[in-house]
């Protein structure tokens, strides 16, 4: 295989999970009958341009497809985090209503509805059917097409620049980084300035977040790469924040290469010096991630199994894509965690891809009362536990896999 970005031969291995189906290809009852399909899934690093990534088995259109299940408003903590953000860039660079502010994945309007409520015109890309509709019955334009420079240019033709365009959870998740990454530029008015969101590598390897990798994230990202994939795409990076969500993300602030106005932020090179120190551009950086990897799926079904034979029930909660790692990475089938609660009917009444586990709604905690319920999104930690606080009075415990076995008190 070939890098995506700089199309070197990749040689240097980072984390092999077997295999597993696309995270979220949640099966139907009719599903249930039918074969799956799995895909390897193995992690390598460029030794060229230190670009990790997932090794090619499944493209966007069999990944992101028109049933696509994450919709980003059933978290009370993300939407929070998006209307904060929307606040801060509205003041940062002076937005209203003459400006434009376009979201690329812009999922089921979680964002843009903020946006629209400030009175700044906008609209949304977002190339999966089932989001994309429920975006338009929040009133909010969406421009139904996979992102790169072909669509960016079409929509320049149409005088339809942006002033700020936003690209939160995107930018691991394309397959041609090339491409998508210069059609920012291209779609950007002169004095125009972009923001992407992904989780940190650094944090990744930090805190073992093994079971952020799965299929639809084709790159896993560091500030030293993103900036020089922007700047052979015709971007700059002049700022960038550390965010706490996803298990630990950054915000990095880019402007045409040519043209741009804004200062570059000493952040930027304290970070670039932060990456540099833990030895991101060196192979020993990546050795190690895979032992750690498999103590967590050792001790998550350790846990499982003597809860099984001590006949104390099992439950999970967030039928999030990083359970699904963990879940196949593991081999947990319903014999060891009975059910998944979610709050996203999208989700109730189909199975997790792989272990078949059944999705259910809350109610079913409360009929059920399992002994254990493993929280799936751990980077959800502090939310789910509120939620689901109920569980407590029947002394239920909760439990974390990662980034290692926590049964919470």
């Amino acid at each position: 295989m070939k890098c995506r970005h700089c199309r070197a031969e990749l040689s240097l291995p980072f984390l092999d999970l077997g295999s597993a189906p696309p995270s979220n290809a949640y099966l139907t009852e009719a599903g249930l009958r039918a074969p799956e399909t799995w895909f390897p899934l193995r992690l390598l690093v460029c030794t060229t341009c230190w670009l990790v990534q997932t090794e090619d088995h499944a493209g966007r259109e069999q990944l992101f497809t028109g049933d696509y299940a994450y919709f980003s408003s059933f978290s009370t903590s993300w939407l929070a985090h998006s209307q904060a953000y929307v606040e801060a860039m509205r003041e940062r660079f002076e937005l209203g209503a003459q400006s434009r502010v376009v979201e690329v994945a812009a999922n089921d309007g979680y964002l843009l509805q903020y946006v629209r409520d400030a009175g700044i015109p906008c609209y949304g890309i977002e190339p999966t059917a089932g989001t994309a509709a429920a975006a338009r019955k929040k009133g909010i334009e969406i421009v139904e097409r996979f992102f790169g420079v072909a669509l960016a240019d079409e929509l320049s033709a149409q005088g339809r620049q942006a002033d700020l365009i936003a690209a939160n959870n995107v930018l691991a998740h394309v397959p041609d980084i090339n491409d998508f990454s210069a059609g920012f530029a291209r779609l950007l008015k002169p004095q125009g300035v972009a923001t992407f969101e992904f989780p940190h590598l650094l944090r990744m390897v930090a805190e073992n977040q093994f079971d952020t990798a799965y299929h639809e994230h084709y790159s896993y990202l560091s500030l030293s790469v993103v900036a020089r994939i922007f700047a052979q795409n015709g971007l700059s990076i002049f700022d960038v924040e550390e965010l706490s969500t996803h298990g630990g993300s950054l915000r990095v602030f880019a402007q045409r290469h040519h043209g741009g106005s804004q200062a570059v932020s000493p952040r930027v090179a304290l970070m670039l010096g932060r990456e540099a120190e833990v030895g991101m551009a060196t192979r020993a950086y990546y050795q190690g991630f895979q032992a750690a990897a498999d103590k967590v799926k050792d001790d998550f079904v350790g846990f499982l199994l003597r809860a099984k034979s001590e006949h104390k029930s099992v439950a999970a909660y967030g039928a999030a894509a990083k359970g699904n790692t963990l879940m196949n990475y593991a081999g947990v089938r319903p014999d060891l965690v009975s059910f998944v609660v979610d709050r996203n009917p999208a989700k109730q009444g189909k199975y997790m891809p792989g272990s078949r586990i059944p999705i259910v709604d809350e109610s079913r905690l409360e009929s059920e009362r399992p002994h254990f319920v493993v929280i799936l999104p751990w980077n959800l930690r502090a939310e789910v536990q509120q939620q689901l606080e109920p569980a407590r009075t029947w002394g239920a415990r909760f439990v974390t896999a990662v980034p290692r076995l926590e049964v919470l008190q």
